[in-house]
């Protein structure tokens, strides 16, 4: 019996490159909202305020999510990306300059807090293109013989970075302050941009290019209905992160309640990601296959 080799997906050159691309995103997009986060709720001391932030960003990511897959299947994933992770480096750069400690003051306290909300939305507009764009790229990257094994290792940079990002930004916050530490995120989106230009371009494989967007948007609508497995596991996934969406609260309980500061809220904000990573490794050693709906209603 042949023994699987674990690394195999690793010995791609163009699939190091798309991991490496992706802790850095990853990991600027986790930093990004820990420092949002807690300059909105420092300067404002409102957690109605904190809350809009994660309305900004779910609303974009729900209305767009149909219409980008549509996009995503006629395009080509490569330039897709770096056209996504342009317009991300320039909110980060725009982020800058709102969280340098003297922008407050200029512009005032409501203005800021528009231009956060403007930016947050515009962000998951552009997030929306680009999680379709990096799961079809990735399919396109490595062979289907070794698609399972890329996957799980795709799997692993992104819980590794959701861990990281939160808490580096709680402490960077601590120790440089909110402003330095964006331009420190911005710095690795960056970087992930030069990683994604390692990458070759890519066949557009859809066979259906040029297909009227209701018609893709109608097959697609039937395929999710028609199989009650997908639609109830959908139904109950949108139950638990709507409920989830209390994390957003955490920049109260670290300043407020608890008084563990910055580095205490960036460890709060990173225990749901380390949750999820027990959780992947547990789900390595325990099969999961047996009562997979129940054990998906107990979870949620």
């Amino acid at each position: 019996m042949t023994k699987k080799d674990p690394f195999s997906s690793l010995r791609i050159p163009e699939f190091r490159w798309f991991i490496s691309m992706r802790l850095a995103i990853v990991l600027a997009w986790s930093m990004q909202f820990v420092l949002i986060e807690w300059e909105v709720y420092r300067i404002t001391k409102n957690p109605w305020s904190l809350g809009l932030i994660g309305l900004m960003e779910v609303i974009p990511a729900i209305t767009m999510a149909l219409f980008a897959g549509h996009i995503v299947d006629q395009s080509e994933k490569r330039n897709m990306l770096l056209k996504c992770f342009l317009g991300t480096t320039l909110i980060s750069i725009l982020l800058c300059y709102l969280v340098h400690p003297e922008t407050v003051s200029v512009i005032g306290e409501q203005s800021f807090l528009y231009a956060i909300y403007a930016l947050v939305f515009l962000g998951g507009i552009i997030r929306s293109f680009i999680i379709p764009s990096i799961f079809s790229l990735l399919g396109l990257i490595v062979p289907k013989s070794q698609f399972t094994n890329a996957a799980t290792w795709s799997s692993s940079s992104w819980q590794v970075s959701a861990v990281i990002g939160p808490a580096l930004a709680g402490f960077l916050i601590g120790g440089i302050g909110v402003f330095s530490s964006m331009i420190f995120v911005t710095i690795s989106i960056i970087l992930g941009i030069f990683m994604l230009l390692q990458i070759s371009k890519k066949p557009i494989l859809n066979k259906k290019i040029g297909e009227p967007i209701t018609e893709s948007l109608k097959a697609g609508l039937q395929f999710v209905f028609q199989n009650k497995i997908i639609l109830n596991a959908l139904s109950i996934d949108m139950f638990a992160v709507l409920f989830g969406g209390a994390v957003a609260l955490l920049p109260i309980f670290a300043q407020d309640i608890l008084k563990v500061g910055s580095e205490g809220f960036g460890i709060l904000r990173a225990a749901p990601a380390i949750g999820g990573l027990l959780t992947m490794l547990a789900s390595t050693m325990f099969s999961i296959e047996k009562n997979t709906g129940k054990k998906l209603l107990l979870a949620v």
